[in-house]
């Protein structure tokens, strides 16, 4: 995949700016516990704020690629980050809780536009493993972003770490931007993507389905790190917990690498259902040891899942909208990461740490579940149909050349195909 004309500055310019997206809420927490010197509360209502801006703001800047191009949004989005980090370290609090929210709906929009490129610059056969290998990247920022806001923190003022992270995520928009990736493949230019169709003709049962899965799936991941934390803290052993975590992360990438090598996919409700099934007994784990072994069923699992709901919502969306529904795809992580810590939380504090693991996991097979349901009900329609088109006509299967998503019980019978 890397080898594939304008991949590897793609993904390397994406991996520069998520690391440093996923690390901005971590980074705005320092900043208001250390240098303001108030609650974690106050902190998290920052955070909110920037996580609440980032959910609405991801359709409304997809829409925007989709009708004005990638450029004119990313210099509407890289200019007010600027500016925001930059301030960051000299407002007030009752004015970064408002600001906080603006720069969140125009985070500079690293993610979806990744997704894009990638449906554009691969053909059929071979997305499910960019795909795997997005998402590996997905996990590398993770891995890498907060732990090196933390230890900047401790070294320099939170100030300056506001600052670095702003710099980081600049850079990654203009990165993206002098690259210039495509967002429609060469027949796609003249073809789907000159009319755009109505909103009803492509978000339908299987794309909610989709949806529904990247929020499950993002809920599960949100309450499983708090899981942990609280397990390793019952145990007296929270200092444990970043071990913890980066087991998760380095199966996550093995599981990425794997499954974006195997020849046949995997439908999303299934992996996500087993998703949840592996997370429920990691709650039986009572110390750090037992604990990394716990979270490596799900670990294998993760970035699987996370790429085969990108790669559903690239397939089910026509070219036109494309921009539009990858933001939802942002959108409803954003949410789920949103919800999962305080359900998780709710669970944790009603019975035990282990209940954190239960109710993350419930989480994701009621997700895995729904998608299943809507897909079953649902004609299997994919982008480049009739109907995608606006164009009147029998609804296929499939198009030359192209797979179904794999979302449904039965689709995997064509040529192989997370958020």
């Amino acid at each position: 995949m890397l080898a594939v004309p304008g991949m590897t500055p793609l993904l390397a310019i994406s991996l520069l700016a998520r690391a440093a997206i996923t690390a901005d809420a971590m980074a705005l927490t320092m900043y208001v516990v250390v240098a303001l010197d108030m609650s974690y509360a106050a902190a998290g209502a920052v955070v909110a704020a920037l996580t609440a801006g980032v959910a609405l703001g991801g359709p409304l800047l997809g829409r925007m690629i989709d009708r004005r191009g990638l450029r004119t949004v990313l210099s509407a989005t890289v200019v007010p980050q600027l500016v925001f980090w930059l301030a960051v370290p000299v407002l007030p609090y009752v004015i970064l809780l408002g600001v906080s929210f603006a720069a969140g709906l125009l985070m500079v929009p690293i993610q979806s536009v990744t997704r894009q490129a990638i449906a554009a610059m691969t053909t059929a056969g071979r997305r499910r493993a960019a795909f795997a290998l997005e998402s590996v990247v997905g996990e590398l920022s993770y891995l890498v972003g907060p732990p090196v806001v933390i230890l900047c923190a401790a070294k320099v003022s939170p100030g300056v770490v506001a600052w670095g992270v702003g710099t980081a995520i600049v850079v990654g928009g203009a990165g993206i931007a002098l690259l210039n990736p495509p967002l429609r493949a060469e027949d796609e230019a003249d073809g789907e993507a000159a009319d755009r169709p109505r909103r009803r003709q492509w978000l339908g049962a299987r794309m909610v389905a989709v949806l529904t899965m990247g929020f499950g799936v993002a809920m599960l991941l949100s309450g499983v790190d708090l899981a942990i934390v609280a397990t390793l803290r019952e145990a007296g052993q929270v200092s444990w917990a970043a071990v913890v975590v980066a087991v998760f992360g380095v199966t996550s990438i093995v599981g990425g690498l794997v499954y974006g090598a195997l020849p046949r996919p995997m439908p999303t409700w299934l992996l996500l259902g087993l998703l949840g099934l592996v997370t429920i007994p990691a709650g039986l784990a009572r110390d750090w040891p037992w604990l990394c072994v716990a979270v490596v069923g799900a670990g294998l699992l993760t970035a699987p899942t996370l790429s085969t709901v990108s790669d559903a919502v690239s397939r089910l969306a026509p070219a036109g909208v494309r921009g539009e529904a990858t933001g939802l795809q942002s959108s409803a992580a954003s949410a789920g990461f949103a919800l999962g810590s305080p359900v998780v939380g709710a669970a944790i504090d009603a019975s035990v740490p282990a209940g954190g693991f239960a109710a993350a996991g419930l989480a994701g097979l009621l997700a895995a579940l729904t998608g299943y349901l809507l897909s079953r009900r649902s004609p299997r329609i994919v982008a480049g149909d009739h109907v995608a088109r606006g164009a009147p006509g029998p609804r296929r299967l499939t198009t030359p050349g192209t797979a179904p998503a794999a979302i449904g019980p039965d689709v995997e019978r064509g040529e192989p195909h997370r958020i």
